[in-house]
């Protein structure tokens, strides 16, 4: 046994984790002999992205958007009301599934930028580890500018990135949509 009490775990999720993900990661502290306490963070939704979204692709020459496409405050507050509704909901699942495949864990929602997030968390857990599960972000990675990459920049821990809805024979074997070597 290590000189921890408890292994803490900081996990970084883009969206709720499906069961089998949370099997794949409660499955790498299977062997650990000391408890392990996973602390989740998942980034609140992007209002103004979606926002822009719903809005559509403007024009190359237009520079301001039709006032007919304009929100005014009471659309834009229920619009950020809906996004901080469905992180919470994906929150409240993530930590289900975690639960139901046999893990203790606990999480917040965040609007700080997540690699920040995840910096500030792992010291305030006093984490031996943390694991951003991500769907695939191929130019990002390959740039380096992905959570991953400025989190192993910024934080004192192995950082562990997994790809969402990919097995580990997926993510390593080429099979999947993972990226390795870079």
């Amino acid at each position: 046994m290590t000189d921890f009490e408890t292994y803490d775990v900081v996990l970084l999720v883009e969206q709720a984790l499906s069961p089998a993900d949370a099997r794949q990661v409660r499955s790498l502290h299977d062997s650990l002999e000391q408890p392990v306490t996973y602390h989740v963070l998942l980034p609140i939704e992007d209002a103004a992205a979606r926002v822009e979204s719903a809005m559509g692709t403007l024009g190359a020459g237009e520079l301001t958007v039709s006032p007919a496409l304009a929100l005014d405050e009471d659309e834009l507050a229920a619009v950020r009301a809906d996004c901080v509704d469905r992180s919470a909901h994906d929150l409240a699942a993530t930590l289900a599934a975690l639960s139901e495949a046999g893990a203790t864990a606990e999480g917040v929602v965040i609007s700080d930028p997540p690699v920040d997030a995840l910096a500030a968390a792992v010291v305030a857990h006093d984490a031996q580890e943390a694991i951003i599960l991500t769907q695939p972000h191929v130019v990002a990675e390959f740039f380096h500018v992905d959570w991953t990459s400025k989190a192993r920049r910024k934080i004192g821990v192995p950082v562990l990135h997994l790809l969402e809805h990919e097995n580990f024979d997926e993510q390593s074997g080429g099979s999947g949509e993972g990226i390795t070597g870079l």
